[in-house]
């Protein structure tokens, strides 16, 4: 672990085993730290905002993240493998979203840096009879707890972690135990290749998340707490962290829906329905209700069929493959359990449902189509988390806005169709916080990423990220 600027073992001495989900092997161990592990943690992170200079020197801190960023490039045919055997994520997606475009978008945050209104002037105002000039400061929060899942746990680690020190805070980063090797990697470069300040990184990882989590969202000298995951741990999280009135950024779950419109290219668009089967439908973001226009469905359905029944899957060594194993056992046996309930309610189960019997080792399941789903069923209203899609028709486009809109969750989704007009016209009735039309990609470090309702509280990437981790001063003064 990395703590007070030292890498360090667990105080209790005990490391726990990272489990390769693809294999079922022990990938390595880790330090299992300890409830006094994360109060020094947060000590030092709150001393070293509060005497270093850490907040207030932009320059010092661009320059520190630079050298990360610079180290992370060079390291990451290092980090490659060990991302792929703890998180059993696909290789292929290492070059992009699970390690290599968001070290890229790193630099973003740190280009900001550069050009970030810092200070408004508001100019003078008379109040009371009196003339006053006025200035909004922009400044960094204190210390920020950073909580962070493991289903793309790098990149996570990376959007939470660049934001918040960029912006001046000092932070405590606690990863998911299931994935907690890429954040002790990352505190290696901290300690050892950059000149960022003893105390104001500090990660503590731990098999048991709530024990050392509880005393990180509860302790008043954390101002703010991150947190990627289930709506249900996220609301837990802003009930505690409402003791101490800490800022709180929930980025939470999703069930987004997919419509594809009655003039749609079918064949290309439904055809690749297997790809919400990417890293085993293991996305806040991926599309898991597909909505078809009635006039076509049983197209659609065919298309689907052939479309799952092919899609290569298996070892995330291999490139040929976009979809791995779920994280753990106990993930696996969730999402089999959600896919009995399915059945029960009277979905019909058009391709997988079980674990596949060609790979005798492994947290697999088969890439799973349900059809012919009613809107309000369990699988089409609660998170699945896995290969698993809501085949749900619909007779026109508002009987498709409404469907899309029945759910708890708001956090994306994507229109299909040949009118762009029409399309984005549907896209702006949809309460989500991201759409994508006519496969568009609204992802990048510039655009604000989040969602409505359950799906979370504030936004992460781009400017309205970048302040999620800022206070606002107003100060006044004598023309």
């Amino acid at each position: 672990m990395l703590i007070d600027g030292e890498l360090v073992e667990a105080s209790g001495g005990v490391r726990f085993d990272v489990v390769n989900p693809a294999t079922e092997e022990v990938a390595g161990t880790c330090a299992d730290g300890t409830v006094d592990d994360m109060n020094r943690a947060i000590g030092a992170a709150r001393r070293a905002f509060d005497e270093s200079g850490w907040s207030t020197d932009v320059a010092l801190r661009r320059r520190c993240l630079q050298q990360l960023k610079d180290e992370l490039d060079r390291e990451k045919e290092t980090l490659r493998p060990l991302i792929v055997a703890e998180a059993g994520t696909p290789v292929l997606l290492t070059y992009a979203v699970q390690q290599d475009s968001c070290i890229d978008d790193m630099q973003w945050d740190i280009d900001l840096l550069d050009r970030y209104e810092w200070e408004r002037e508001l100019g003078e105002h008379e109040f009371f009879g009196m003339r006053s000039n006025r200035v909004v400061v922009k400044e960094p929060l204190g210390v920020a707890g950073l909580v962070t899942p493991w289903n793309f746990p790098f990149m996570l680690n990376l959007s939470k972690l660049t934001p918040a020190l960029a912006a001046g805070n000092t932070v405590v980063l606690k990863p998911a135990p299931d994935t907690p090797s890429n954040a002790t990697f990352l505190g290696r470069i901290i300690a050892e290749q950059t000149d960022i300040p003893a105390g104001v990184v500090n990660i503590v990882t731990g098999e048991d998340p709530a024990a050392i989590g509880e005393v990180l969202i509860s302790d008043p000298r954390v101002d703010m707490v991150s947190f990627t995951g289930s709506t249900a741990v996220g609301k837990h999280i802003m009930e505690v962290g409402s003791r101490t009135l800490k800022r709180v950024f929930l980025e939470l779950g999703g069930k987004s829906a997919n419509i594809v419109l009655d003039d749609a290219d079918f064949p290309t668009v439904v055809g690749n329905g297997a790809m919400m089967c990417t890293h085993a439908g293991q996305g806040c973001a991926i599309t898991t209700r597909m909505l078809l226009p009635r006039s076509r469905y049983d197209e659609g359905v065919d298309l689907l069929r052939e479309s799952f029944e092919t899609f290569a899957y298996g070892d995330p060594t291999d490139p040929a493959h976009m979809m791995g194993p779920l994280i753990n056992s106990r993930q696996r046996d969730r999402v089999l359990g959600l896919i009995d309930t399915g059945r029960r309610e009277g979905a019909r189960l058009l391709v997988g449902g079980g674990v596949p019997d060609h790979l005798e080792r492994g947290y697999f399941v088969e890439p799973t189509v349900f059809v012919d789903v009613d809107p309000d069923a369990t699988i089409a209203q609660e998170e699945i988390f896995g290969p698993v899609l809501a085949v749900i028709p619909y007779d026109d486009d508002d009987d498709a806005v409404r469907i899309a809109n029945n759910s708890r969750y708001g956090l994306s989704g994507a229109v299909t169709g040949a009118d762009l007009d029409r399309a984005m016209g549907i896209a702006r009735r949809i309460r989500t916080g991201t759409v994508s039309v006519n496969g568009g990609q609204w992802f990048g470090p510039d655009t604000p990423f989040g969602g409505y309702r359950s799906s979370g509280i504030g936004r992460e990437h781009g400017v309205e990220g970048f302040e999620e981790y800022l206070e606002t001063k107003a100060i006044g003064y004598p023309v």
